[in-house]
C-alpha cells in the first residue's frame, strides 16, 4: 500500500492549574479543511488556540513520517514536541 496523508485540527485549552494540553484532534478530508477547521477551534470558547498539521505514512505497516505542521492559529505553545 502506499502513503496516506492525514490532515487533522487539534485545539489547546488550559487545565484548572493553567497549563496547556490538547485537545480532542480531528481528521480532515483536506489541507484546506484543516485550516479552516483549526482556525473556527481556536475561536471556540474554552480554547486558546489550534493548529493544522499533516501527516504521512503507511497505516498497513504503522511507519509515519513526522507531523508537518500547517499553520498555527491563537496562542499555542512554541514547542509542540511535548504534548
Amino acid at each position: 500500500m502506499s502513503d496516506v496523508t492525514y490532515y487533522v485540527a487539534l485545539p489547546f485549552l488550559t487545565d484548572d492549574d493553567g497549563s496547556v494540553i490538547a485537545g480532542a484532534a480531528e481528521e480532515c478530508q483536506t489541507s484546506s479543511g484543516a485550516l479552516r477547521r483549526a482556525e473556527m477551534m481556536a475561536r471556540v470558547a474554552g480554547h486558546i488556540g489550534a493548529i493544522a498539521f499533516s501527516r504521512s505514512g503507511d497505516p498497513l505497516t504503522g511507519e509515519f513520517g513526522d507531523a508537518k505542521l500547517l499553520r498555527k492559529f491563537g496562542n499555542v505553545p512554541e514547542d509542540l514536541s511535548a504534548l
